[in-house]
């Protein structure tokens, strides 16, 4: 997949008139049938066959909030299939409107920008529901998963669920990581793709929970293992290239604990700074070619990466300092090119400076829960993004060590420290400031 790329001065983006955002349109029928058509291909050759649970209790005409967990570009397909006998609008990041904008309007796309607070997208998903009769379908992660199990949830989820007052389905998906991950470059496994699909609140239910117990419900829900359900399914991976990048998810060696040093090729995972060697065998256990084996499970690795951050971060030791390129979306015609500068993320937040002094930008930590990162994105390379309503910032590293999984770890711990300073200042270092 391509985006639409121009070379832009800054200041000239700046100068750059964004039209009046317009109201969501219903779902054209023929576009609905198209993109099942499309899809069809995919779902035949993952063999995807799905089941309902409790799915009489939704009428047939019903409006309703599907919320779908995200691990690869397969999903779409598998909601194409899934929703085909209703309309259905659906929430979309700005970057997928780049040079199509009317395209993704006849298939009743809602563009949003990723970890902003969006008043105006749940005026369009009201408006979808209440007005225009139709269903919505987003994915709350917002983003694809690196390591195979779910990412944070926005705590504004409840609340938005309380407000719409539809029925909310959940639509969980098996085997989709494995057919697709996104440090794969693009690379399709063979792998069975199946769903579920649950009805989970009722409108009586959402008007007798509180947004807080809302959102517990769809933690417990958004719940999820790949690599698990691989092991404990005995599902057989036996592509060659099935370890080739994972390097981007698992950068620390386990064993000397040097960063940016990993290189996965093939089926191996090796760490060129002490030489040790990890193969991800064919059920989607990492096991040591010598030694011990620190862990042979994917999750428990990024979670120890994750668990080593946090201590950076409350040590005060954590930073970033690289060279990125940079890209701009201010509205839905081209991804703009801007030129090169400077990222730095620590305990304040973000600083991105370029384009010969003339951007500057700070995006403090409170800002997001979480990250917009990516691998190969749009087959151009691995981003760190953010922003705010007017404009998104995407920003390529240009040196060859891993950071994105490292930066997105950070900026969640970060937000989770100082949530619980807001509780119990205490229990948080006083270095870290919002």
């Amino acid at each position: 997949m391509k985006i639409k790329i121009k070379e832009l001065p800054y200041e000239k983006v700046l100068e750059t008139k964004t039209k009046k955002a317009k109201k969501p349109q219903r779902q054209y029928f023929l576009f609905r049938f198209l993109l099942r058509v499309l899809s069809s291909f995919e779902l035949i050759a993952t063999r995807f066959k799905y089941e309902k649970i409790n799915m009489e209790k939704l009428g047939k005409k019903e409006p309703c909030l599907f919320l779908m967990n995200h691990s690869s570009f397969t999903d779409l397909k598998i909601a194409s299939k899934i929703l085909f006998s209703r309309p259905y609008n659906i929430i979309s990041t700005v970057d997928a409107f780049i040079g199509k904008s009317l395209l993704m309007r006849f298939l009743g796309c809602i563009p949003t920008r990723k970890y902003i607070n969006d008043v105006k997208l749940v005026r369009d998903m009201v408006y979808a529901t209440k007005t225009l009769k139709c269903s919505v379908l987003m994915y709350p992660e917002a983003s694809y998963s690196f390591d195979g199990t779910a990412l944070p949830l926005p705590d504004s989820l409840g609340k938005c669920i309380k407000l719409l007052g539809v029925p909310v389905v959940m639509i969980n998906t098996f085997g989709a990581f494995h057919r697709d991950p996104l440090y794969n470059n693009l690379m399709k496994r063979k792998v069975k793709v199946s769903a579920r699909v649950e009805y989970i609140l009722s409108p009586e239910q959402i008007t007798e929970m509180s947004h807080e117990e809302i959102n517990e419900l769809l933690k417990e829900k958004f719940s999820f293992d790949g690599f698990r359900w691989q092991q404990e399914n005995n599902i057989k991976i036996d592509e060659p290239f099935r370890a080739k990048g994972l390097n981007r998810v698992l950068y620390k060696c386990p064993n000397c604990h040097e960063e940016g040093k990993t290189v996965g090729e093939g089926t191996t995972l090796k760490c060129t700074a002490c030489g040790k060697e990890y193969e991800l065998n064919e059920y989607g256990f990492m096991v040591a070619k010598d030694g011990k084996t620190e862990f042979s499970h994917i999750p428990d690795w990024y979670n120890w990466q994750r668990e080593c951050v946090k201590k950076e971060l409350l040590a005060n030791d954590y930073s970033l300092n690289t060279e990125v390129d940079i890209c701009i979306i201010k509205d839905h015609k081209c991804l703009y090119r801007v030129g090169e500068g400077k990222l730095t993320h620590s305990n304040e937040g973000f600083r991105l400076v370029g384009c010969d002094g003339k951007l500057d930008y700070t995006h403090k930590p409170f800002s997001s829960y979480t990250l917009n990162a990516d691998y190969f994105w749009y087959e151009i390379g691995d981003i760190i993004s953010f922003g705010d309503h007017k404009m998104t910032y995407y920003c390529f590293p240009k040196g060859e060590v891993d950071i994105v999984a490292k930066t997105r770890l950070a900026t969640e711990e970060l937000y989770k420290i100082l949530r619980e300073k807001k509780k119990k200042p205490e229990l948080a270092t006083s270095s870290v400031k919002e």
